[in-house]
């Protein structure tokens, strides 16, 4: 472009993308950026500028325009040359960073339910996106193992429990200590309302002075004061806890390079609050509390220590994402942390702003939207939650009993059918939940998400398997795939073959796209768009039974790169894909 204009421009002044299947072209020059450079309307910058690439770039066939856009078609001799040299590697970001995601990030109190599951899937996937990116990732996980909430479990646990332990009641540690979660708040309740009569009070200050909730502050700080039988308590229950997370997890296919305990970090916190009052970030007002003003900014004022001297959860989050930039000199910290907490992430930012962190602004929130069931939203506290254990066995369950009904079974192994039900029936879950937009809010419904003729992930490793069964086909007939595709001018590449070739050429795009929105959706998607057209050209053109070889050779191969792709794709889903269905 300086050639032509006599200027020199900023890649970003130049915007290429895919030609839309209503127009002829792979791509797409956007002209009216060119306008300032060209001084001319966009009608003759896009003659041209179509005029100069096809005259100087020889992968240019022809050119066509439409109103403001310059559609380019380049020559087969450019998709061979591309065919032959393609791979399922992803092109690495210019610079490597250190990164570190945290997702799970659960509390000690209750069982991992939906909500979780997205949360974990969601970490997991932008993880493996920024590695395939070239970064140096670290997965951790922050576990809430201290701090009112566990308080009550325990308290609960003490005075209703009988002694009850995981192995004598037969059921997961996590889901015992729930158990207890929900009988405190059933309880307090109670003598919320007992409160409220007997003193005349409205039931936030009812709620204050009801009797189990003065018992769980007790207990607090008992615990933050080291108090032997507490630590006992609390190390025993949480230690079902992890346990029962550790079986989930697994089934999630999900893990974590580092995990903290914020009962580990939570003095760290209170070490930079000590710090922010001797440097004038924070002030302490008279009944002890500390406080950190944040009107300036378009906030408020911030508690980060209650008068008793206990931290809060801003408390911990500053100790902890302290030790971790020293600790591995991060160059970016993502949290994947639902959209209710937005506000505590900004306070966070603008704490260590006004300490003069110069990593402040590399602390990003993945926001993401909640998840709804058809009948409402889900609440911990009233035990209405849907348990992540119990959605899995469920989508297995149904994964099995769809496989069966449509005989996708034939010819394998018990072995083999379970390990196929298990991975259908987890793409399945995890491609539903990941297709959509992170920041939106989603509604789930697990008979949605197994179709095999649908969005799903089932319908992509129906896909997959079809590819796989061909090669399997031809390695029986004997057939060996060329790694040269060229198939003459007599046989011009069609249009389904040309929308696959540009799909896989746009997969590092989409990667980086995804990367930079943090958005497995934009992945997930790409591969659905790569399978389902893949299908269409399955459906009208012969691979193995084309009788001209040269074609047969190209698609075979275009089949193979195809396959590649999926399988990449959906790995940083972190979905299996089975070989056979």
């Amino acid at each position: 472009m300086a050639e032509l204009y006599g200027v020199a421009m900023n890649p970003s002044d130049i915007q290429i993308q895919a030609t839309r299947k209503e127009f002829i072209g792979d791509f797409t020059v956007v002209i009216f950026p060119l306008t300032r450079f060209s001084k001319e309307d966009p009608l003759k910058t896009a003659t041209s500028v179509g005029e100069y690439l096809k005259v100087n770039i020889p992968e240019i066939k022809s050119f066509d325009i439409v109103k403001g856009f310059l559609n380019l078609l380049l020559t087969d001799e450019f998709w061979y040359n591309y065919l032959a040299s393609a791979t399922s590697d992803w092109e690495h970001a210019k610079e490597k960073q250190t990164i570190m995601v945290e997702y799970s990030s659960p509390n000690t109190n209750k069982p991992l339910h939906l909500g979780h599951i997205r949360n974990n899937l969601l970490g997991y996937s932008v993880a493996n996106i920024l590695k395939a990116r070239g970064h140096n990732v670290i997965k951790a996980n922050l576990v809430n193992d201290r701090g009112i909430h566990i308080c009550k479990s325990m308290i609960a646990w003490l005075k209703y429990g009988n002694g009850e332990t995981p192995q004598t009641f037969g059921i997961k540690g996590d889901k015992l200590v729930g158990k207890y979660y929900v009988e405190f708040d059933k309880a307090l309740k109670g003598q919320i309302y007992d409160m409220e009569k007997l003193l005349s009070v409205d039931k936030e200050e009812a709620a204050k002075k009801a009797p189990l909730m003065t018992e769980a502050q007790e207990m607090l700080q008992k615990w933050e004061a080291g108090d032997p039988e507490t630590i006992r308590i609390w190390k025993m229950m949480n230690g079902w806890v992890y346990e029962g997370f550790e079986q989930t997890y697994k089934s999630l296919g999900v893990d974590f390079d580092k995990t903290y305990y914020e009962s580990q970090t939570y003095l760290l916190g209170k070490d930079i609050v000590n710090d922010g009052l001797a440097k004038g970030v924070f002030t302490k007002r008279e009944d002890g509390s500390v406080w950190i003003d944040l009107t300036g900014e378009g906030l408020d004022e911030k508690l980060v220590l209650r008068k008793d001297g206990t931290s809060v959860y801003i408390t911990q989050d500053m100790g902890t994402v302290m030790e971790r930039f020293r600790e591995y000199n991060l160059d970016k910290m993502i949290y994947v942390v639902g959209n209710e907490q937005e506000y505590h992430f900004k306070v966070l930012k603008l704490i260590f702003k006004k300490f003069g962190e110069k990593w402040w602004d590399q602390l990003y929130h993945l926001s993401y939207g909640m998840v709804e069931l058809p009948n409402g939203k889900m609440k911990s506290r009233e035990g209405t939650v849907v348990d992540a254990d119990d959605l899995i066995a469920e989508m297995l369950e149904t994964a099995e009993k769809q496989t069966r009904e449509l005989g996708k079974i034939e010819g394998l192994t018990e072995t083999e059918q379970q390990d196929l039900f298990y991975k259908i029936g987890m793409a399945a879950l995890k491609f539903y939940i990941l297709k959509a937009d992170p920041k939106k809010q989603m509604m789930f419904n697990p008979n949605e998400s197994i179709d095999f003729l649908g969005f799903t992930g089932p319908f992509i490793q129906y896909t997959y398997t079809r590819i796989k069964s061909i090669f399997r086909k031809a390695e029986t007939d004997g057939v060996v795939v060329s790694q040269s595709p060229l198939r003459g001018s007599k046989n011009p590449i069609h249009s389904l073959e040309r929308e696959l070739l540009q799909l896989l050429y746009s997969k590092d795009a989409i990667l980086k796209d995804s990367e930079t929105n943090l958005s497995p959706a934009l992945m997930a998607n790409y591969v659905y768009e790569l399978a389902k057209t893949y299908n269409k050209f399955y459906h009208d053109h012969k691979v193995l039974a084309e009788p001209d070889a040269d074609i047969r050779n190209f698609r075979l191969m275009l089949s193979q790169k195809t396959g590649e792709v999926i399988l990449a794709g959906m790995g940083l889903l972190g979905i299996e894909m089975p070989e056979k269905m």
